[in-house]
């Protein structure tokens, strides 16, 4: 995490500009630790990070052939351990003549090197020290943690079930992610000089996103109802109980489905054709042919989650931008860091589904690896998307506290091996997700 620190606050504009106020290395204008200036503060503050960060750095590689670990842990421990020195005379060249284009982007592909090497050697130590252990995050009865709720009588049951259809949780998220992308994309182009994000854009696109989050539950109810009926996570759901009869989930599918694309439409064409992509791949490709035929449903799935940054992004300017795709990544790859938990947690109920998920045809041990691999491929992501944007300090903080948080409770996670701390996992996804997207908006809005 302290490499990590390093490259957000090297790719956010706060140290851009504090650069200017020091060009010199490793003194400033021949002073040590001049905090004359917010700037200046910045500045020594990143080189004293630096230095802490490279002991550490050592250290792991020190303590790695020490403690005899496995040659691949020795070998990208060693590997950022040689790449770190390099690392810091880029950062020094920078500071001393001027950042170009070329000496940017060799300051960054380093510092993301040396992160990997270290997510690589850390989720390699994981499964060499609990990898043979008995895992347990399936065991005991389950808790209320998904779409599971108590049932409701009288008049409101009816249009209850209709509700829990649509799978409303996860309609904040994924509008959340719509708004960062149309904040983005409302930031790349102000009103000067492109279109701005006027509040019939707003209410067309998160009114559609709702919709097409409806639609594609609905479908998604109706095309896994045999499936549901045989896991306890799933058997109360409104189809699988005959609470709602098939044709009707189908017809109120098809009025969200249509409504969506009207909204959508009423923005533009583009969001309307993006909107109808993400509703045919959740409800068709993901429901149908990746999810009950490879582990790497959810990988490939997370394109799903991933469209609604790219309709934010085009509903604002009309096509699809770097940095909307690059909001797009940062949600793919946190997809399986998140839902790997959810999958560890029920994998008893996957099984007896028929669901071919990464826990039941590889395991808990590989699962779980792969959860810190793509934990640290959503951090190396969110780097990205500051490095091409205006992101400030409010993203540059808020990815690497959280982004702590979650990968402290993806090493409990091998440590416990049990069904508590995979849901801890899970809602800690969730927390770094939810606030790195609140911070886009606000960040992307200030500028």
């Amino acid at each position: 995490m302290g490499v990590y620190t390093l490259l957000v606050v090297g790719a956010t504009t706060a140290l851009t500009g504090a650069a200017e106020s020091c060009r010199s290395w490793p003194t400033c204008g021949g002073r040590w630790f001049a905090l004359d200036s917010l700037s200046l503060a910045i500045v020594w503050g990143h080189r004293t990070a630096a230095l802490v960060t490279g002991v550490l750095v050592v250290t792991v590689a020190v303590l790695a052939w020490y403690r005899g670990e496995s040659r691949r842990v020795r070998a990208a421990a060693t590997t950022a351990v040689v790449a770190y020195p390099v690392q810091v005379a880029v950062g020094a060249f920078t500071a001393t003549n001027g950042a170009s284009a070329a000496l940017a982007g060799a300051h960054l592909a380093l510092g993301v090197g040396i992160f990997a090497a270290l997510v690589l050697a850390l989720a390699w130590t994981l499964e060499a020290q609990t990898g043979h252990l008995p895992s347990a995050e399936w065991e005991g009865e389950p808790r209320n943690d998904d779409e599971s709720a108590p049932p409701v009588s009288g008049p409101l049951a009816t249009p209850y079930a209709y509700f829990r259809l649509m799978k409303p949780r996860l309609m904040w998220l994924l509008c959340l992610v719509a708004s960062a992308g149309m904040a983005l994309a409302a930031s790349a182009a102000p009103s000067a000089t492109g279109p701005a994000l006027r509040t019939t854009t707003i209410l067309g696109t998160l009114g559609g996103g709702v919709l097409a989050i409806g639609a594609s539950g609905t479908f998604n109810h109706v095309l896994e109802r045999e499936k549901d009926k045989k896991m306890a996570r799933t058997d109360d759901r409104p189809i699988a109980t005959d609470r709602i009869p098939i044709r009707n989930a189908i017809a109120f599918g098809l009025l969200l489905a249509a409504a969506s694309l009207v909204a959508f439409y009423s923005v533009n064409a583009l969001t309307a054709v993006l909107g109808l992509t993400a509703i045919v791949f959740y409800s068709v490709i993901y429901t149908l042919v990746l999810k009950p035929n490879t582990r790497q449903s959810t990988v490939i799935g997370g394109a799903a989650g991933a469209l609604p940054a790219l309709i934010g992004w085009a509903a604002v300017t009309g096509d699809v931008g770097v940095a909307g795709l690059a909001l797009a990544v940062v949600i793919f790859l946190w997809t399986p860091a998140h839902f790997y938990n959810l999958a560890l947690a029920y994998k008893d109920d996957y099984e007896r589904g028929g669901f071919p998920l990464m826990p039941v045809v590889s395991g808990e041990a590989t699962t779980r690896k792969h959860i810190v691999y793509y934990l640290g491929a959503t951090l190396v992501s969110a780097v990205a998307l500051a490095a091409l944007t205006d992101l400030g300090a409010l993203f540059a903080g808020t990815t690497v506290a959280l982004g702590a948080v979650f990968l402290y409770f993806a090493v409990r996670l091998h440590r416990e091996r049990d069904r508590s701390a995979a849901m801890r996992t899970f809602h800690a996804s969730n927390a770094y997700l939810g606030c790195l997207l609140v911070a886009v908006v606000l960040d992307a809005m200030v500028v």
